[in-house]
């Protein structure tokens, strides 16, 4: 690859697409000698157990896209246990006869391999601890492991720009839990998840009345040393993406573009021991040097967002959307919490259901960016400030009184000028019948479209046996050499936070969704007419009726821990 980033990064993506006649570079077998533990621990790190939260049935899940900001709850212990339970922790787990336990989480994962790690940013929190620290979230625990203590001022300048009950959550990726199945595609899949992490945790942090919000300003190097990173090394290093701002919802959205670290934190913790020694993943790594390249030609520094051009993305962060009511629908009375942690992936599509097409609307909506006005988005996209970048194509099969064919939804207006000119010209951009007016569907072609959306998703039935299947089409190489390579992976943040709102979505429908990550890209774009890279199609999902596999044993997500104290009793 060559040095230059954009080059690099455009390589890197055009290398990893799948095509009929050959896959991406992948190990093409599983070696499970060496499969990744998915459990992420810091051995010797001070472990403070979480209490397992009762389910509560209110808030509603409609209730949450409302902009009705009661009281947040309190920021104790068990707010913060509220917050990892319902966005990063275990959901359940599987077990197949005569096999052993798997475990499914809140936040969904590429191959159930889960590259994503959470940590928390916090000053001192009542039932918590009594000192501002750095902690590693653990899954498997339902615990924090305390990594590194700040000093009061440290933290007192740091959070400055945020409203009182303020807390921040990062997070973190390891490429080799998925390149291990997935090879040099697996980049990909790694920020797919991130994007779906930052959904599970906005939904999260919904339930608690609060909202979060993306920190634009702190680089990679800054985040890897916060977090410890800075010291890991060889195949199982954690990687940098993200800081979110937690905050309470009733209050004005904090300028997230005044946080940063400060210098004299950072100096400090060059000098500072972290608590804790990460756990081997595996006995032996098959190295992918492209995985490499691309995120180093990815890194995102502190100054980049200064460098886009006027437009490329919106400066500043939203305004507050948290203020005020304001109806979206008929509240459906489902507990928010009961959908969140319900949600599962569907394996397969039972090739019969039906979608009534006001909630197949009702759903599209959700997807869209409103109101018009991108700088007002509203939840769960005002999470970062900029505008959109993802519009949808999809495959229309089984929605009631809605004829089967090739649909757009133009998530933002600005999208659409653009994607006329990109798509086929005898597309026919046609407003389909009884669609709401601010709802920016076009019916493109009608017919049925099954074999194609099954011959481009890899030849998964899945595509074709549900209600509908889509692509995600993203602003691409114009947009990249405006924005900058840092961009690329936050472009798949998009696509995986539009995923999340699915998954919920068809949960709240009495159906399910599937994410599929392994379609072939340019078979894609040449249905659509696409010609060059303006708009590329980054990851594609399903949604319908699931088929359950009864053979399957489901089995609480703490179980495990409820036996260890009873063995310890006992």
């Amino acid at each position: 690859m060559t040095h230059n980033p954009i080059a690099t990064v455009l390589e890197y993506h055009e290398r990893t697409k799948h095509h009929f006649q050959r896959y991406a570079r992948s190990p093409g077998y599983m070696d499970w000698d060496t499969r990744p533990d998915p459990f992420r621990r810091f051995d010797g790190a001070t472990i403070l157990p979480l209490p397992e939260p009762p389910e509560r049935e209110r808030p509603t899940f409609d209730s949450l896209y409302g902009r009705c900001a009661g009281e947040p709850d309190p920021l104790t212990g068990e707010t913060v246990s509220r917050l990892f339970y319902h966005a990063l922790a275990l959901s359940a787990w599987k077990q197949a006869p005569g096999t052993p336990p798997w475990s499914l989480r809140i936040n969904p994962s590429s191959g159930a391999l889960h590259p994503t790690e959470g940590y928390l940013v916090a000053g001192p929190v009542e039932g918590l601890g009594g000192e501002p620290a750095v902690y590693h979230y653990s899954p498997f625990r339902h615990a924090l492991e305390q990594r590194v203590t700040l000093l009061a001022d440290e933290w007192t300048e740091m959070k400055a720009a945020l409203p009182e009950g303020s807390l921040l959550v990062g997070l973190t990726s390891i490429h080799w839990r998925e390149s291990w199945k997935y090879g040099e595609r697996a980049f990909r899949y790694c920020h797919h998840d991130v994007g779906h992490a930052i959904g599970a945790l906005a939904y999260s942090a919904a339930l608690l009345g609060r909202r979060i919000r993306l920190i634009p300003g702190i680089g990679d190097d800054e985040l890897a040393q916060l977090l410890g990173l800075d010291r890991q090394e060889g195949a199982e290093a954690e990687h940098p993406d993200c800081l979110l701002a937690v905050y309470p919802a009733r209050l004005h959205a904090p300028d997230v573009n005044e946080i940063a670290v400060p210098p004299g934190l950072l100096r400090r913790l060059r000098s500072l021991e972290f608590a804790g020694t990460p756990n081997k993943l595996s006995h032996g790594h098959h190295p992918w040097p492209a995985i490499e390249e691309v995120a180093g030609a990815a890194r995102r520094e502190a100054a980049d967002g200064e460098k886009l051009k006027p437009g490329a993305v919106a400066a500043g962060d939203p305004p507050d959307t948290a203020n005020g009511c304001e109806a979206n629908g008929e509240d459906r009375g489902l507990a928010a919490e009961r959908i969140i942690r319900a949600r599962r992936s569907a394996v397969s599509m039972d090739g019969r259901t039906l979608m009534d097409r006001d909630a197949f609307y009702r759903l599209l909506e959700r997807l869209q960016a409103k109101p018009d006005d991108s700088s007002k988005r509203g939840f769960p996209f005002d999470v970062w400030p900029w505008a959109p970048r993802v519009s949808l194509v999809l495959f229309v099969h089984r929605v009631r009184d809605l004829t089967p064919g090739v649909y757009a939804l133009v998530r933002d207006p600005n999208h659409e000028a653009s994607l006329r000119s990109s798509l086929r010209k005898e597309f026919r951009w046609q407003r389909p019948e009884g669609c709401p007016g601010g709802l920016r569907l076009f019916l493109l072609e009608e017919g049925d479209c099954r074999r194609a959306a099954r011959a481009i998703s890899c030849h998964q039935d899945i595509a074709a046996d549900g209600v509908f299947s889509l692509g995600m089409l993203a602003e691409f190489e114009h947009f990249l050499k405006s924005a900058g390579s840092w961009f690329y992976p936050r472009l798949f943040w998009e696509t995986g936070l539009i995923g999340q709102v699915l998954y919920l979505e068809a949960e709240a429908a009495g159906i399910r969704g599937t994410g599929i990550g392994c379609f072939f890209d340019d078979a894609m774009h040449e249905l659509l007419g696409i010609g060059d890279r303006t708009w590329q199609s980054l990851y594609h999902f399903t949604v319908g009726g699931p088929v359950e596999d009864l053979r399957l044993q489901t089995i609480p997500p703490y179980a495990h821990l409820a036996n260890q104290e009873r063995d310890k009793s006992g």
